[in-house]
C-alpha cells in the first residue's frame, strides 16, 4: 500500500516538492555557512519524495547536529524561514484533508511540516 501511495503522492506532487528541496539544499552548500542546513534540506528532499512508510525522529547520536549546536541551528532556521515552510505544509496538509482522498496526503504534508520547524538533528527511519 505503502508503494502505491509514494507513486501516488510523487506523481501529483512529490517530485516537484523534493526537487525544489534539493536545489535549496545545493543553493546553501554554495556558501560554506549554509553547509548544517543544506544537508538538512537533502534529507527533507529526499522525504518528500516518498514520506509514505516513513516518519523523521531525533538522532540519538552525538554528533554536530546534536545537542546544543544543534538546537542553535534549529532556531537559525526557525527564525530566517522554518515557520513559513511549516505553515505552508500545513495549509497545504488541511486543505487536502477535507476531501476523503486526500486524508493521506494531507497527514503527509502534516510530517513535513514538523521536520521543516527544526530540521537539524533529525533522521529519517522506516515505520
Amino acid at each position: 500500500m505503502n508503494l502505491v501511495l509514494n507513486i501516488l503522492w510523487f506523481v501529483l506532487g512529490g517530485f516537484i516538492a523534493g526537487t525544489l528541496w534539493m536545489v535549496a539544499g545545493l543553493l546553501l552548500l554554495v556558501t560554506v555557512v549554509g553547509a548544517p542546513w543544506a544537508f538538512a534540506a537533502f534529507r527533507i528532499g529526499r522525504f518528500s519524495y516518498a514520506p509514505f512508510g516513513r516518519q523523521a525522529i531525533p538522532r540519538m547520536r552525538d554528533d554536530l547536529g546534536t545537542g546544543c549546536l544543534g538546537l542553535g541551528l534549529n532556531v537559525i532556521w526557525l527564525v530566517l524561514g522554518g515557520w513559513y515552510l511549516s505553515i505552508q505544509h500545513i495549509l497545504i496538509g488541511a486543505g487536502l484533508c477535507l476531501t476523503v482522498i486526500g486524508i493521506p496526503f494531507g497527514l503527509q504534508h502534516l510530517k513535513l511540516a514538523i521536520i521543516s520547524l527544526a530540521p537539524v538533528g533529525t533522521e529519517i527511519v522506516r515505520t
